[in-house]
Parts: C-alpha cells; structure tokens; sequence
C-alpha cells in the first residue's frame, strides 16, 4: 500500500487574525501560508514546527459559528507533542494560554488540557519513551 500522510485538519475560527495571533504568537506555531482568496477569504495554514498543518478557515454561517469550539462535541480536539513538557507548558502559561488542570504523569506521559480562545480542547504531552508516538 502506499504511504500515506495526514497534511493538513481545518479548524473553523471566528476571525483569521484572532487565529494567527494564537497559534502562531502564544503556541509559536509557523504561518506557512497567508494568501487573500478574494471576496473577503484567506487560506491561512498554520503548523508546529513537526506535524501537520492547521487550515483556520472563518466561519461565514450561522451552523459555522455555532461550531467554533465544539467541533468535537466537547471532548479534546488536538494532541500537541512536546520533547520537552516543562519548558513548553511553563512559556505557554506565561503567555497566557489557559490551562484546565496541572500537569499530571500518566503512563503514555506527562499531560495537561488547555483551550485556544475559540474553547477548542487541546493535550499538551510529552510521550513517555514507553509509549511513542501515542496520542
């Protein structure tokens, strides 16, 4: 079979900034691509530093809005792998991102649940070398 590679999830957002401001200011995330579509869109791709690529696609309708958030009906949306959970979990809390619970250790690894501003759930984990590439 042939190789295949998870590139790229779409996050609906409020407002395309307000997304870059997040991902690419308070998680240091990449801006890989910003390009005006016209009529008012953007494809605004952002990425970590190794994985895939988030599309932050604006709502434009009411079932839209209604979904920033909740795409995942409240469960944790996003897994974000980190070499070194300390560091990454202290410079995220200093720049404000907001964390539901202290870090605790599990047996995949050391975790902690946070929310970008639009309330979608994120695990911040370090692997434990047991567990690889778990999420």
């Amino acid at each position: 079979m042939s190789s295949l590679t998870l590139a790229t999830v779409t996050l609906v957002v409020p407002d395309y900034d307000q997304g870059i401001a997040f991902y690419a200011g308070a998680l240091g995330f990449d801006l890989v691509e910003d390009a005006d579509l016209g009529g008012g869109k953007r494809w605004v791709v952002v990425s970590p530093s190794d994985g895939a690529n988030l599309l932050l696609a604006r709502a434009d309708n009411d079932d839209q809005r209604a979904a920033i958030g909740n795409q995942t009906g409240g469960r944790v949306s996003f897994f974000l792998h980190t070499d070194d959970f300390e560091a990454t979990y202290a410079d995220f809390a200093a720049k404000g991102v907001t964390f539901h619970e202290q870090p605790r250790h599990e047996a995949y690894g050391s975790v902690a649940v946070f929310s970008d501003p639009f309330g979608n759930r994120w695990d911040l984990i370090q692997p434990s070398s047991e567990s690889g590439k778990a999420a």
